[in-house]
């Protein structure tokens, strides 16, 4: 008899992470999910997830955290916690630059010794979400300044994480989940949700070895870094 798998998924509230959240307990997954504010764990309790406040951005509630999951294994991790930083030309404010690097980039390093031991202890696969926007050799334009700098450092975290814990058992991968329909890709996006996501749990699924360490498409077609 297969075991259940355990899925763990890190910024669990709205958009790609709720689907996440969705589509692994509708194959009959255990699912662990983090949330910023009790509110929001309603939703996902109502699915059958396991939930845990989360603030990505507070060393305490990483240390809360860590303590919660000390004695779980997850086949698969997923940390897409994440915002997407001022949009205006120019500069950005100290606050805007602080709030985007130290979400995206600063909660992705203090995620990485927390949830990556559990997902060695499975022998898993933990998937970093980044952005193609993140891509210094696909870049085309010089838009989201702040959001494309904050993400060529994830993808930098998400590589040191597979260096780190890639020799221990763990596949570990930066993803591009697509231009999604969500609040932070808006309604232009061409690629709904649910298809996002699908395409993801795909490729997560096909992972092996000789992956841990690369950027892929959410379709698990290489990406340039």
């Amino acid at each position: 008899m297969n075991k259940q798998p355990v899925v763990l998924v890190i910024g669990a509230s709205r958009g790609i992470g709720f689907e996440l959240v969705k589509q692994y307990r509708g194959d009959g997954a255990i699912v662990h999910a983090t949330v910023r504010r009790a509110d929001d764990a309603k939703a996902l309790e109502a699915l059958g997830a396991v939930t845990h406040e989360l603030d990505v951005v507070s060393d305490a509630s990483w240390s809360r955290f860590a303590a919660a999951i000390a004695s779980l294994a997850f086949d698969v991790a997923i940390h897409n916690a994440g915002v997407g930083g001022p949009r205006q030309p120019g500069p950005p404010t100290r606050d805007d630059f602080d709030e985007t690097m130290r979400t995206n980039v600063w909660a992705a390093m203090a995620m990485s010794p927390v949830v990556a031991p559990r997902v060695v202890a499975a022998r898993g696969r933990l998937v970093i979400v980044s952005s193609r926007l993140g891509s210094i050799a696909m870049r085309d334009d010089g838009n989201f300044t702040t959001y494309r700098a904050s993400k060529a450092a994830v993808n930098s975290v998400a590589k040191d994480a597979a260096l780190t814990y890639g020799p221990q058992g763990a596949i570990v991968v930066a993803m591009h989940p697509g231009w999604v329909k969500t609040a932070m890709g808006g309604a232009r996006a061409d690629l709904d949700v649910a298809d996002s996501v699908a395409g993801i749990r795909k490729t997560i699924a096909g992972l092996v070895a000789d992956d841990n360490g690369c950027f892929l498409n959410y379709d698990g077609c290489p990406m340039r870094w």
